[in-house]
Protein backbone atom coordinates (compact mmCIF):
# COMPACT_ATOMS: atom_id res chain seq x y z
CA UNK A 1 0.00 0.00 0.00
CA UNK A 2 2.85 2.38 0.86
CA UNK A 3 4.55 1.75 -2.48
CA UNK A 4 1.27 2.40 -4.32
CA UNK A 5 0.85 5.65 -2.41
CA UNK A 6 4.43 6.73 -3.20
CA UNK A 7 3.91 5.98 -6.89
CA UNK A 8 0.64 7.94 -6.92
CA UNK A 9 2.24 10.92 -5.21
CA UNK A 10 4.96 10.94 -7.86
CA UNK A 11 2.38 11.04 -10.64
CA UNK A 12 0.90 14.25 -9.21
CA UNK A 13 4.30 15.82 -8.70
CA UNK A 14 4.81 15.18 -4.98
CA UNK A 15 8.11 13.51 -4.16
CA UNK A 16 8.44 11.48 -0.97
CA UNK A 17 11.71 10.55 0.79
CA UNK A 18 13.29 7.59 -0.98
CA UNK A 19 13.98 5.92 2.36
CA UNK A 20 10.35 4.75 2.60
CA UNK A 21 10.74 2.60 -0.52
CA UNK A 22 13.80 0.79 0.82
CA UNK A 23 13.37 -2.83 1.87
CA UNK A 24 15.26 -2.30 5.13
CA UNK A 25 12.98 0.59 6.11
CA UNK A 26 9.84 -1.40 5.38
CA UNK A 27 11.22 -4.35 7.37
CA UNK A 28 11.67 -2.14 10.43
CA UNK A 29 8.24 -0.56 10.02
CA UNK A 30 6.58 -3.96 9.52
CA UNK A 31 8.13 -5.36 12.70
CA UNK A 32 7.20 -2.25 14.71
CA UNK A 33 3.65 -2.27 13.35
CA UNK A 34 3.06 -5.88 14.42
CA UNK A 35 4.72 -5.31 17.79
CA UNK A 36 2.61 -2.23 18.57
CA UNK A 37 -0.67 -3.82 17.41
CA UNK A 38 -0.22 -7.00 19.46
CA UNK A 39 0.81 -5.15 22.62
CA UNK A 40 -1.75 -2.35 22.38
CA UNK A 41 -4.72 -4.47 21.34
CA UNK A 42 -3.75 -7.44 23.51
CA UNK A 43 -5.69 -6.48 26.69
CA UNK A 44 -8.96 -5.77 24.86
CA UNK A 45 -8.56 -8.90 22.75
CA UNK A 46 -7.93 -11.08 25.81
CA UNK A 47 -10.89 -9.51 27.62
CA UNK A 48 -13.09 -10.30 24.61
CA UNK A 49 -11.93 -13.92 24.59
CA UNK A 50 -12.79 -14.17 28.29
CA UNK A 51 -16.27 -12.78 27.66
CA UNK A 52 -16.82 -15.33 24.88
CA UNK A 53 -15.55 -18.09 27.20
CA UNK A 54 -12.97 -19.25 24.67
CA UNK A 55 -10.88 -21.19 27.17
CA UNK A 56 -8.06 -23.68 26.69
CA UNK A 57 -8.77 -27.38 27.17
CA UNK A 58 -5.99 -29.39 28.85
CA UNK A 59 -5.32 -33.12 28.77
CA UNK A 60 -7.63 -35.07 31.04
CA UNK A 61 -6.48 -37.16 34.00
CA UNK A 62 -7.25 -40.29 32.01
CA UNK A 63 -4.97 -39.20 29.15
CA UNK A 64 -2.05 -37.91 31.21
CA UNK A 65 -2.60 -37.71 34.99
CA UNK A 66 0.61 -35.93 36.01
CA UNK A 67 0.43 -33.43 33.16
CA UNK A 68 -3.21 -32.69 33.95
CA UNK A 69 -2.12 -31.88 37.50
CA UNK A 70 0.79 -29.68 36.37
CA UNK A 71 -1.32 -27.71 33.89
CA UNK A 72 -4.52 -27.53 35.92
CA UNK A 73 -4.08 -23.77 36.38
CA UNK A 74 -3.99 -23.30 32.59
CA UNK A 75 -7.52 -24.57 32.19
CA UNK A 76 -9.91 -21.97 30.75
CA UNK A 77 -7.06 -19.59 29.84
CA UNK A 78 -8.20 -17.87 26.62
CA UNK A 79 -6.96 -19.49 23.42
CA UNK A 80 -7.11 -18.58 19.69
CA UNK A 81 -4.70 -15.72 20.37
CA UNK A 82 -3.27 -16.52 16.96
CA UNK A 83 -6.07 -14.40 15.52
CA UNK A 84 -4.37 -11.29 16.94
CA UNK A 85 -0.98 -12.36 15.56
CA UNK A 86 -2.34 -13.07 12.08
CA UNK A 87 -4.38 -9.85 12.05
CA UNK A 88 -1.31 -7.75 12.87
CA UNK A 89 0.73 -9.54 10.21
CA UNK A 90 -1.87 -9.13 7.47
CA UNK A 91 -2.37 -5.47 8.41
CA UNK A 92 1.39 -4.96 8.21
CA UNK A 93 1.51 -6.84 4.89
CA UNK A 94 -1.11 -4.59 3.29
CA UNK A 95 0.56 -1.48 4.66
CA UNK A 96 4.25 -2.10 3.94
CA UNK A 97 4.61 -4.87 1.33
CA UNK A 98 4.56 -4.70 -2.46
CA UNK A 99 1.10 -5.87 -3.54
CA UNK A 100 2.32 -6.52 -7.09
CA UNK A 101 4.86 -9.09 -5.88
CA UNK A 102 3.93 -12.77 -6.16
CA UNK A 103 5.51 -13.54 -2.79
CA UNK A 104 3.08 -11.15 -1.11
CA UNK A 105 0.09 -13.02 -2.51
CA UNK A 106 1.57 -16.41 -1.62
CA UNK A 107 1.81 -15.24 2.00
CA UNK A 108 -1.74 -13.88 1.97
CA UNK A 109 -2.98 -17.24 0.70
CA UNK A 110 -0.84 -19.14 3.22
CA UNK A 111 -1.87 -17.05 6.22
CA UNK A 112 -5.60 -17.15 5.51
CA UNK A 113 -5.77 -20.82 4.49
CA UNK A 114 -3.73 -22.26 7.35
CA UNK A 115 -5.30 -19.78 9.78
CA UNK A 116 -8.73 -21.14 8.87
CA UNK A 117 -7.59 -24.73 9.33
CA UNK A 118 -6.24 -23.87 12.77
CA UNK A 119 -9.36 -21.89 13.67
CA UNK A 120 -11.60 -24.83 12.77
CA UNK A 121 -9.42 -27.08 14.94
CA UNK A 122 -9.69 -24.64 17.88
CA UNK A 123 -13.44 -24.23 17.39
CA UNK A 124 -14.05 -27.98 17.55
CA UNK A 125 -11.95 -28.25 20.72
CA UNK A 126 -14.03 -25.52 22.33
CA UNK A 127 -17.30 -26.98 21.07
CA UNK A 128 -16.63 -30.48 22.35
CA UNK A 129 -14.62 -29.26 25.38
CA UNK A 130 -11.65 -31.58 24.79
CA UNK A 131 -8.11 -31.45 23.38
CA UNK A 132 -8.87 -33.46 20.22
CA UNK A 133 -10.36 -30.90 17.82
CA UNK A 134 -10.13 -31.59 14.10
CA UNK A 135 -9.42 -35.26 13.41
CA UNK A 136 -5.76 -35.87 12.51
CA UNK A 137 -6.53 -37.41 9.10
CA UNK A 138 -8.83 -34.54 8.14
CA UNK A 139 -6.34 -31.91 9.29
CA UNK A 140 -3.56 -33.65 7.35
CA UNK A 141 -5.76 -33.78 4.25
CA UNK A 142 -6.34 -30.01 4.32
CA UNK A 143 -2.63 -29.40 4.84
CA UNK A 144 -1.80 -31.76 1.96
CA UNK A 145 -4.14 -29.91 -0.39
CA UNK A 146 -2.71 -26.54 0.58
CA UNK A 147 0.93 -27.63 0.27
CA UNK A 148 0.20 -29.32 -3.07
CA UNK A 149 -1.18 -26.07 -4.49
CA UNK A 150 1.93 -24.15 -3.42
CA UNK A 151 4.31 -26.84 -4.71
CA UNK A 152 2.55 -27.17 -8.07
CA UNK A 153 2.56 -23.44 -8.62
CA UNK A 154 6.29 -23.13 -7.96
CA UNK A 155 7.12 -26.13 -10.17
CA UNK A 156 4.60 -25.70 -12.98
CA UNK A 157 5.43 -23.33 -15.84
CA UNK A 158 1.85 -23.69 -17.15
CA UNK A 159 0.34 -22.38 -13.93
CA UNK A 160 2.88 -19.55 -13.80
CA UNK A 161 2.13 -18.52 -17.38
CA UNK A 162 -1.60 -18.49 -16.61
CA UNK A 163 -1.09 -16.24 -13.59
CA UNK A 164 1.20 -13.94 -15.58
CA UNK A 165 -1.31 -13.55 -18.41
CA UNK A 166 -4.34 -13.01 -16.17
CA UNK A 167 -2.71 -10.59 -13.73
CA UNK A 168 0.13 -8.08 -13.50
CA UNK A 169 1.92 -10.39 -11.07
CA UNK A 170 5.16 -11.89 -12.38
CA UNK A 171 6.50 -15.31 -11.36
CA UNK A 172 9.79 -15.12 -9.41
CA UNK A 173 13.14 -15.27 -11.21
CA UNK A 174 16.64 -15.75 -9.87
CA UNK A 175 20.29 -15.60 -10.81
CA UNK A 176 23.01 -17.94 -9.69
CA UNK A 177 26.42 -16.33 -9.38
CA UNK A 178 28.35 -19.44 -8.47
CA UNK A 179 29.05 -20.55 -12.03
CA UNK A 180 27.30 -18.07 -14.28
CA UNK A 181 24.90 -15.16 -14.44
CA UNK A 182 22.11 -16.90 -16.32
CA UNK A 183 18.60 -16.06 -15.25
CA UNK A 184 16.76 -18.97 -13.70
CA UNK A 185 13.03 -19.39 -14.21
CA UNK A 186 10.89 -20.20 -11.20
CA UNK A 187 10.48 -23.79 -12.36
CA UNK A 188 14.23 -24.27 -12.76
CA UNK A 189 14.99 -22.47 -9.49
CA UNK A 190 12.57 -24.55 -7.42
CA UNK A 191 13.78 -27.84 -8.90
CA UNK A 192 17.21 -27.30 -7.35
CA UNK A 193 18.08 -28.56 -3.88
CA UNK A 194 20.42 -26.41 -1.77
CA UNK A 195 22.08 -27.31 1.51
CA UNK A 196 23.67 -25.06 4.17
CA UNK A 197 27.50 -24.86 4.10
CA UNK A 198 27.57 -25.77 0.37
CA UNK A 199 27.83 -23.15 -2.38
CA UNK A 200 26.54 -25.33 -5.19
CA UNK A 201 23.09 -26.90 -5.27
CA UNK A 202 23.36 -30.54 -4.23
CA UNK A 203 21.46 -31.59 -7.34
CA UNK A 204 18.93 -30.40 -9.87
CA UNK A 205 15.81 -32.43 -10.54
CA UNK A 206 14.64 -32.80 -14.12
CA UNK A 207 11.80 -34.46 -15.96
CA UNK A 208 9.82 -36.95 -13.93
CA UNK A 209 12.05 -36.37 -10.88
CA UNK A 210 10.62 -32.87 -10.48
CA UNK A 211 7.81 -34.68 -8.65
CA UNK A 212 10.36 -35.37 -5.93
CA UNK A 213 10.81 -31.61 -5.52
CA UNK A 214 7.03 -31.28 -5.09
CA UNK A 215 7.09 -33.95 -2.36
CA UNK A 216 9.95 -32.18 -0.56
CA UNK A 217 8.03 -28.90 -0.57
CA UNK A 218 4.90 -30.57 0.74
CA UNK A 219 6.88 -32.33 3.47
CA UNK A 220 8.53 -29.05 4.57
CA UNK A 221 5.25 -27.12 4.76
CA UNK A 222 3.29 -29.85 6.54
CA UNK A 223 6.21 -30.76 8.77
CA UNK A 224 6.94 -27.20 9.92
CA UNK A 225 3.25 -26.46 10.46
CA UNK A 226 2.74 -29.50 12.68
CA UNK A 227 6.13 -29.17 14.41
CA UNK A 228 5.32 -25.65 15.65
CA UNK A 229 1.89 -26.91 16.67
CA UNK A 230 3.48 -29.66 18.79
CA UNK A 231 5.99 -27.22 20.33
CA UNK A 232 3.21 -24.88 21.47
CA UNK A 233 2.66 -26.61 24.79
CA UNK A 234 4.32 -24.34 27.36
CA UNK A 235 3.97 -20.63 28.07
CA UNK A 236 6.00 -18.67 25.53
CA UNK A 237 7.91 -21.66 24.13
CA UNK A 238 6.66 -21.59 20.52
CA UNK A 239 6.48 -17.78 20.31
CA UNK A 240 10.06 -17.35 21.53
CA UNK A 241 11.43 -19.95 19.12
CA UNK A 242 9.46 -18.45 16.22
CA UNK A 243 11.13 -15.08 16.79
CA UNK A 244 14.59 -16.60 16.30
CA UNK A 245 13.65 -18.81 13.35
CA UNK A 246 11.74 -16.14 11.41
CA UNK A 247 14.46 -13.53 11.97
CA UNK A 248 17.16 -15.96 10.74
CA UNK A 249 15.21 -16.73 7.57
CA UNK A 250 14.49 -13.01 7.10
CA UNK A 251 18.23 -12.33 7.05
CA UNK A 252 18.74 -14.83 4.23
CA UNK A 253 15.77 -13.43 2.30
CA UNK A 254 17.13 -9.89 2.68
CA UNK A 255 20.62 -10.87 1.47
CA UNK A 256 19.17 -12.86 -1.44
CA UNK A 257 17.47 -9.70 -2.71
CA UNK A 258 20.77 -7.85 -3.25
CA UNK A 259 22.84 -8.62 -6.35
CA UNK A 260 26.20 -7.62 -4.88
CA UNK A 261 25.65 -9.30 -1.51
CA UNK A 262 24.38 -12.52 -3.07
CA UNK A 263 27.35 -12.56 -5.42
CA UNK A 264 29.78 -11.98 -2.53
CA UNK A 265 28.18 -14.68 -0.36
CA UNK A 266 27.69 -17.09 -3.28
CA UNK A 267 23.99 -17.49 -2.63
CA UNK A 268 21.05 -17.43 -5.00
CA UNK A 269 19.89 -13.95 -6.01
CA UNK A 270 16.09 -13.98 -5.93
CA UNK A 271 14.36 -10.96 -7.38
CA UNK A 272 11.83 -9.49 -4.95
CA UNK A 273 12.77 -11.71 -2.01
CA UNK A 274 12.81 -8.55 0.11
CA UNK A 275 9.04 -9.01 0.49
CA UNK A 276 9.71 -12.39 2.10
CA UNK A 277 12.08 -10.69 4.55
CA UNK A 278 9.46 -8.05 5.38
CA UNK A 279 6.81 -10.65 6.21
CA UNK A 280 9.20 -12.72 8.29
CA UNK A 281 10.28 -9.78 10.45
CA UNK A 282 6.59 -8.92 10.77
CA UNK A 283 6.14 -12.45 12.15
CA UNK A 284 9.03 -11.80 14.57
CA UNK A 285 7.46 -8.54 15.72
CA UNK A 286 4.03 -10.10 16.15
CA UNK A 287 5.47 -13.05 18.10
CA UNK A 288 7.46 -10.70 20.33
CA UNK A 289 4.38 -8.62 21.07
CA UNK A 290 2.32 -11.74 21.71
CA UNK A 291 5.01 -13.01 24.07
CA UNK A 292 4.20 -10.02 26.30
CA UNK A 293 0.96 -11.80 27.23
CA UNK A 294 1.98 -15.40 26.45
CA UNK A 295 4.98 -15.51 28.79
CA UNK A 296 4.61 -17.41 32.06
CA UNK A 297 2.02 -17.24 33.52
CA UNK A 298 0.27 -16.97 30.15
CA UNK A 299 -2.75 -14.73 29.85
CA UNK A 300 -3.55 -16.11 26.40
CA UNK A 301 -2.50 -18.98 24.14
CA UNK A 302 -2.04 -18.74 20.36
CA UNK A 303 -3.92 -22.00 19.85
CA UNK A 304 -3.85 -23.98 16.62
CA UNK A 305 -5.01 -20.83 14.82
CA UNK A 306 -1.58 -19.40 15.45
CA UNK A 307 0.75 -22.40 15.65
CA UNK A 308 -0.45 -24.20 12.50
CA UNK A 309 -0.43 -21.04 10.37
CA UNK A 310 2.85 -19.60 11.70
CA UNK A 311 4.59 -22.95 11.26
CA UNK A 312 3.29 -23.14 7.71
CA UNK A 313 4.45 -19.58 6.97
CA UNK A 314 8.07 -20.27 7.94
CA UNK A 315 7.89 -23.49 5.93
CA UNK A 316 6.67 -21.67 2.81
CA UNK A 317 9.24 -18.90 3.34
CA UNK A 318 12.10 -21.42 3.50
CA UNK A 319 10.92 -22.93 0.22
CA UNK A 320 10.64 -19.56 -1.53
CA UNK A 321 14.27 -18.69 -0.70
CA UNK A 322 15.47 -22.28 -1.34
CA UNK A 323 16.52 -22.81 2.28
CA UNK A 324 14.47 -25.81 3.36
CA UNK A 325 17.41 -27.53 5.06
CA UNK A 326 18.39 -24.28 6.74
CA UNK A 327 14.95 -24.26 8.36
CA UNK A 328 15.76 -27.66 9.89
CA UNK A 329 18.89 -26.14 11.46
CA UNK A 330 17.56 -22.82 12.75
CA UNK A 331 14.33 -24.54 13.76
CA UNK A 332 16.06 -27.46 15.48
CA UNK A 333 13.78 -27.16 18.52
CA UNK A 334 10.73 -27.70 16.29
CA UNK A 335 12.43 -30.64 14.56
CA UNK A 336 13.37 -32.37 17.83
CA UNK A 337 9.91 -31.82 19.30
CA UNK A 338 8.30 -33.44 16.26
CA UNK A 339 10.78 -36.34 16.22
CA UNK A 340 10.16 -36.99 19.93
CA UNK A 341 6.46 -37.52 19.21
CA UNK A 342 7.15 -39.79 16.22
CA UNK A 343 9.65 -41.89 18.20
CA UNK A 344 7.27 -42.14 21.16
CA UNK A 345 4.34 -43.28 19.02
CA UNK A 346 6.38 -45.81 16.99
CA UNK A 347 8.07 -47.20 20.11
CA UNK A 348 4.77 -47.72 21.87
CA UNK A 349 3.15 -49.37 18.83
CA UNK A 350 6.08 -51.67 18.11
CA UNK A 351 7.63 -52.33 21.55
CA UNK A 352 4.72 -51.37 23.82
CA UNK A 353 7.23 -49.19 25.67
CA UNK A 354 7.73 -45.43 25.86
CA UNK A 355 11.09 -43.80 25.15
CA UNK A 356 10.18 -40.53 26.89
CA UNK A 357 8.22 -40.01 30.08
CA UNK A 358 5.84 -37.88 28.03
CA UNK A 359 5.87 -36.41 24.52
CA UNK A 360 6.47 -33.86 23.05
CA UNK A 361 9.94 -33.49 24.54
CA UNK A 362 9.21 -30.41 26.66
CA UNK A 363 6.72 -32.45 28.70
CA UNK A 364 9.41 -35.10 29.28
CA UNK A 365 11.49 -32.53 31.16
CA UNK A 366 8.45 -31.39 33.11
CA UNK A 367 8.00 -35.00 34.23
CA UNK A 368 11.65 -35.02 35.35
CA UNK A 369 10.81 -32.18 37.73
CA UNK A 370 12.02 -29.15 35.77
CA UNK A 371 9.90 -26.02 36.36
CA UNK A 372 8.08 -24.82 33.26
CA UNK A 373 10.07 -21.58 33.12
CA UNK A 374 13.37 -23.50 33.18
CA UNK A 375 12.27 -25.77 30.33
CA UNK A 376 11.23 -22.79 28.20
CA UNK A 377 14.36 -20.76 28.94
CA UNK A 378 16.70 -23.63 28.16
CA UNK A 379 14.85 -24.49 24.96
CA UNK A 380 15.20 -20.84 23.93
CA UNK A 381 18.95 -21.00 24.58
CA UNK A 382 19.29 -24.16 22.49
CA UNK A 383 17.13 -22.57 19.77
CA UNK A 384 19.36 -19.49 19.72
CA UNK A 385 22.45 -21.70 19.45
CA UNK A 386 21.10 -23.43 16.35
CA UNK A 387 19.94 -20.12 14.85
CA UNK A 388 23.54 -18.85 15.14
CA UNK A 389 24.81 -22.05 13.49
CA UNK A 390 22.38 -21.52 10.63
CA UNK A 391 23.42 -17.90 10.13
CA UNK A 392 27.10 -18.92 10.29
CA UNK A 393 26.54 -21.12 7.23
CA UNK A 394 26.58 -17.91 5.16
CA UNK A 395 30.32 -17.55 5.72
CA UNK A 396 31.39 -21.16 6.15
CA UNK A 397 30.50 -22.49 2.74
Amino acid sequence: MLLILIHWLKTIGIHTPAVFSYCSTRMILAALTCLIITICFGPKFIKKLYSLKIGQSVRTKEECPYLAKLHFDKKDTPTMGGILILFSMLFSLILWMDLSNIFTWIFIFTTITLGLIGAIDDYLKLKHKNSVGLKAKRKLFFQLMFSLIIALYLNSSLVQEFVEKKTSIKPPVAKEYIHNKDTLSAKKMYSRIYFPFFKDPLFSLKGFFVAFSVLIMMFVIIGSSNAVNLTDGLDGLAAGCLIMVSFSLALFAFLSNHVDLSRYLNILYIEGSSEIAIYLVALSGASLGFLWYNGHPAQVFMGDTGSISLGGIIGVASILIRREFLLAIVGMIFVVEAISVIVQVLSYKIRKKRVFLCAPLHHHFEYKGWPETKVVLRFWIVGLFWAIIGIASLKFQ
